[in-house]
């Protein structure tokens, strides 16, 4: 047993757990990244029926999987909150994950979304905004994956992010492979352990944050294994999901830190992990 020690501007946390495990296997979903075990990285149900079992509700009770053009699959939501908000394909299959906001939150002082941002991934549907990423290919989401498919596969086969009204359409499919990130406009950022090494859309030192993509991909032994939402404004306790890091702890994340993000004021963060052990993460 070796242990794992994460120095923060907190007192040092140490965590034990033993390393050698297969970083591409996503065998499983948690979400939110903390410095206390029994309060973060939150197992999520991947199946219809433990989230039925979990109390979660499904929000559009009765439609079918393609009943709003804008987003695919089953949504289920537990105590009304929307930080994190379960998709699931026709067969009661995980098929991917939200976060959703008020449009009207307040105070929204950085008036997020921003305008490159609007529609482009943030989604407008009723009087909330949507990220949305899918586990599975979305134009797969309707058919469903059979009981098998789901046990050899797990939690999914790749990451798309919706950029777009068109879930099949608009969607971005992210690289699996750290070396296909390097190659790509996604740049590369800090390793943290429990969290893998961050990859963010096209920052530089001196960008405009008006273009600053709300998502971040975690890397871990080469390869994708979890992602996250940086949203350009503070929900506060919107949610019990959601983390807010201090802008002390950016260099952590960003090879190169944006000048612009200082002037932001306090982000709204969310760490997701396809894997059951994200303190198994050591980059």
């Amino acid at each position: 047993m070796l242990k794992l020690c994460i120095f923060l501007a907190v007192p040092l946390v140490c965590y034990g757990f033993l390393f050698g495990r297969d970083q591409s296997d996503w065998n499983g979903l948690k979400v939110t990244w903390g410095v206390n075990p029994f309060s973060s990285f939150i197992s999520q149900p991947r199946t219809v029926s433990d989230a039925q079992r979990g109390h979660w509700q499904e929000t559009n009770p009765g439609a079918a999987c393609d009943a709003n053009p804008k987003f695919l699959g089953h949504r289920y939501i537990k105590d009304n909150d929307m930080g994190v908000i379960l998709i699931y394909d026709a067969n009661g299959y995980i098929a991917g994950i939200q976060l959703g906001f008020p449009r009207n939150f307040s105070p929204n002082t950085n008036n997020f979304p921003f305008a490159p941002l609007d529609g482009h991934p943030v989604i407008t549907d009723g009087d909330n905004y949507f990220l949305t990423a899918y586990f599975v290919d979305p134009a797969t989401v309707c058919a469903g994956r059979t009981a098998g498919q789901f046990a050899s596969e797990g939690t999914g086969t790749g990451l798309w992010i919706q950029n777009g009204t068109d879930p099949v359409r608009d969607s971005i499919t992210i690289p699996q492979r750290m070396s296909d990130a390097d190659a790509s406009k996604w740049t590369k950022g800090a390793c943290f352990i429990s969290m893998g090494v961050h990859y963010w859309y096209q920052i530089s030192k001196g960008m405009n944050c008006d273009n600053f993509y709300p998502v971040f991909l975690l890397y871990n032994g080469g390869v994708l294994n979890g992602f996250g939402w940086a949203i350009g404004m503070d929900l506060k306790s919107y949610s019990s999901h959601i983390e807010h890091p201090p802008q002390s702890s950016y260099g952590n994340f960003m090879l190169e830190t944006p000048d612009c993000l200082n002037a932001m004021g306090t982000l709204t963060t969310l760490h997701i992990y396809m894997t059951d052990s994200a303190l198994a993460d050591t980059c």
